[in-house]
């Protein structure tokens, strides 16, 4: 994980080119103890776990129960890439049509399977839609501790408080 987190360190002095980002984290490999170590599931969530937070990035890993979804929500206009690392998950990208009335339109749905990276990230939801477990690896370039999800059935949009159950592997309450 060291190794990653220096080289993201790189990136951000270059302000995280998109291109190269992406292609490092495509072929980034990972020792499955290094993941292993930062992973627990929740019963009714998917589960956020920082690994690394300073002023330029974040790195969690996302844990999924099969059915666990991330609603439509935004980035807050960072730079951010999720990297499938074992199941599959499905992202569904959304183009933000009219705030008042709130109107989306899908661009895509992807489903997304081990070694999948998707970035930089901008509107989009996430789903489990398998029977078995996920997990992800997602990089956010800068760190926000808010953003909007966005309610297509009450037709508003939400500021959500980011929260983690785990910061260097230590379980929050």
């Amino acid at each position: 994980m060291n190794n990653l987190i220096n080289q993201l360190k790189i990136f951000s002095g270059e302000d995280f080119p998109v291109l190269k980002v992406t292609e490092y984290l495509s072929q980034y490999e990972f020792m499955s103890e290094e993941i292993k170590s930062y992973c627990y599931y929740k019963d009714q969530k998917y589960a956020r776990h920082l690994v690394h937070k300073d002023k330029d990035f974040e790195l969690l890993i996302v844990c999924w129960n099969s059915g666990q979804v991330a609603p439509i929500h935004g980035h807050e206009g960072e730079k951010c890439w999720m990297r499938v690392e074992s199941g599959a998950l499905q992202i569904c990208n959304y183009k933000l049509d009219s705030i008042k009335p709130l109107e989306l339109t899908m661009t895509g749905v992807i489903k997304g399977e081990a070694g999948y990276v998707d970035g930089p990230a901008d509107i989009h939801s996430v789903e489990n839609v398998n029977d078995e477990p996920a997990v992800s690896l997602h990089v956010y370039a800068k760190p926000f501790g808010q953003c909007d999800i966005y309610d297509l059935d009450d037709g508003i949009i939400r500021r959500l408080e980011l929260t983690y159950d785990s910061m260097y592997k230590k379980p929050c309450n």
